[in-house]
């Protein structure tokens, strides 16, 4: 199984304090069985999608989902997940990074992709949430 991660990340290329629906864009990221390797840096089309409504609706929820399931995306990778994290845990294994950039959160998953690859095997929905804290998945 390939395992292909999107990034939340500014305009900067930096991970923000949003929820992973905000994101200005996705960085895409790709294991080669050896290393991370980027694909692809993509703006957020549907970060706007009914925000003037209803902050964390099902409509762009969904919207997200189909989006990164369309470019094979399994891995999500954020400071924050919102109330979609319910939806979202369907269908990728979401990792919260509390207090890495993006080159540690990069080594440090490359290092330790034997837990999320498991986590992938084990289950078809309802993921676990991976959480890097400190060098460490707690």
């Amino acid at each position: 199984m390939n395992l292909r991660f999107a990034f939340a990340v500014d305009k900067n290329g930096d991970f923000q304090e949003k929820h992973f629906g905000d994101a200005d864009k996705y960085v895409v990221f790709e294991h080669d069985s050896k290393k991370l390797v980027f694909i692809d840096e993509i703006n957020n089309i549907n970060r706007d999608i009914d925000e003037d409504t209803k902050h964390g609706s099902k409509k762009k929820g969904n919207a997200v989902i189909d989006f990164l399931k369309k470019i094979n995306v399994n891995i999500l990778v954020s400071r924050q997940f919102g109330q979609n994290i319910k939806m979202i845990n369907k269908h990728f294994v979401p990792v919260l990074v509390v207090d890495d950039t993006i080159d540690t959160t990069i080594s440090f998953l490359e290092n330790n992709l034997s837990s999320i690859n498991e986590e992938l095997k084990s289950k078809e929905t309802d993921f676990n949430l991976f959480k890097i804290k400190d060098g460490n998945f707690n």
